[in-house]
């Protein structure tokens, strides 16, 4: 099995296209594991807070800065 310091010797000689590629396919990696664990959470209810407080704050006419 390849460790990550095997990993990273090999990224360190990548030519630099290379290396640009296997950036993007790491960072588009990350954005799906993030999304599915939103996903996870949200269909397990551990999100609901966020949408409670949304609807308070409409109510109350505050709102909150972006």
């Amino acid at each position: 099995m390849t460790t990550v310091q095997d990993i990273k010797d090999a990224i360190q000689h990548l030519p630099g296209g290379e290396f640009a590629k296997i950036r993007d396919w790491i960072v588009e990696r990350d954005w799906e594991e993030w999304d599915a664990q939103i996903e996870r959470d949200s269909k397990a209810g551990k999100l609901d807070f966020l949408m409670d407080e949304a609807v308070r704050d409409k109510k109350s006419g505050h709102t909150r800065p972006l």
